[in-house]
């Protein structure tokens, strides 16, 4: 890239960062894989393969969890919705879906989406419950920064991680769910460009999902397929607080997360790097001559600089000065989320 396009892709960066930061940003991140489980069963058919108390949900809360191999490695990670029936109907629904409309919202990266939907198709068997595809059907747009309830016309949503309403913004339905940067809205798919304007009108900001990272990256927040994939155990990513529950019944892949916990410690540690300047990721990380782990994502924060996140070795411990690919960058290791 030459340095005038630098100059001006920094520009815009600061600029969407700003509008996160301060007001509102609005991102479309409608290709992410949705699917959604209906039935009497399926609270407790998807309790028996994800790591979270799906169970215990009531219409209106969520959670997040990760599905695994009998191993304890993980296939993915995914947003579980309790939609309630007020909430569930759209245009184009199945004619199979559960009569009372109550179902199961299921979203997780694309790229673990096949492996949610093989999961779930091997093991319902038995249970009384259906499957339905989303992905194409429904939009996503999350809305991040301070105004983002307001932009959302969701004040009234509770305030508590995955928690979710119906809400109607210019006459377009939309499923509002929160978010720890905001709040995201699920619509029909016919009605994204519309309600995307919508949200613009009320003073959302579309951003890059390029700025999107540098958020997430700042509140250390893992993502699948770039700093987790099938060689992680969610202890090792700092999910076991937010995604797996140690209370409720058996679920596969149960045994090797319940014994690291309770008996030992993970071999790697997700951690936040600071950069000594800004690099790609991919780049090994070392302790003097020892590869302790790898550079899995790296953004140029205008809060913090340049920083990163990996799945780190143990014996690099906050404090820690790292080489990073070929020597000419150093990281500093550091807890998460990033603090100034």
């Amino acid at each position: 890239m030459a340095t005038g396009d630098l100059t001006l892709d920094t520009a815009r960066l600061d600029a969407e960062y700003a509008a996160l930061s301060e007001h509102c940003g609005l991102v479309d991140r409608s290709q992410r894989g949705k699917l959604a489980l209906s039935g009497p069963d399926a609270k407790t058919f998807l309790a028996g393969q994800v790591t979270n108390d799906t169970e215990a949900l009531a219409p209106g809360e969520g959670c997040y969890a990760a599905f695994l191999t009998h191993k304890g490695k993980m296939l993915g990670d995914l947003r579980i919705l309790d939609v309630a029936p007020s909430g569930a109907k759209h245009k184009g629904e199945d004619s199979d879906s559960d009569p009372s409309g109550e179902e199961l919202l299921l979203d997780t990266e694309r790229v673990a989406l096949q492996a949610l939907f093989d999961m779930i198709r091997r093991f319902k068997i038995g249970y009384e419950l259906q499957l339905h595809k989303r992905t194409m059907e429904r939009g996503l747009l999350s809305l991040i920064g301070p105004e983002a309830m307001r932009v959302a016309a969701a004040e009234a949503l509770p305030a508590v991680e995955h928690a979710n309403v119906p809400v109607e913004i210019d006459g377009i339905a939309a499923l509002a769910a929160r978010t720890d940067t905001g709040v995201d809205l699920l619509c029909d798919s016919a009605t994204t460009e519309r309600l995307t304007a919508a949200l613009c009108e009320r003073g959302a900001t579309a951003i890059s999902e390029q700025a999107a990272e540098i958020v997430r990256v700042e509140h250390g927040r893992p993502r699948y397929g770039v700093d987790m994939d099938e060689g992680t155990i969610p202890q090792e990513a700092g999910l076991n607080e937010r995604a797996v529950s140690f209370t409720k019944g058996c679920y596969v892949g149960q045994e090797t997360v319940a014994r690291l916990y309770y008996k030992g410690k993970p071999n790697r540690l997700l951690r936040g790097l600071r950069l000594s300047e800004p690099s790609p990721p991919g780049g090994e990380l070392r302790l003097g001559e020892k590869p302790v782990g790898r550079l899995s994502s790296a953004v140029l924060s205008p809060a913090f600089g340049p920083i990163g996140l990996g799945l780190v070795r143990r014996e690099a411990q906050v404090g820690a000065s790292l080489s990073v690919g070929d020597g000419n960058e150093s990281a500093r290791v550091v807890e998460l989320p990033f603090q100034a």
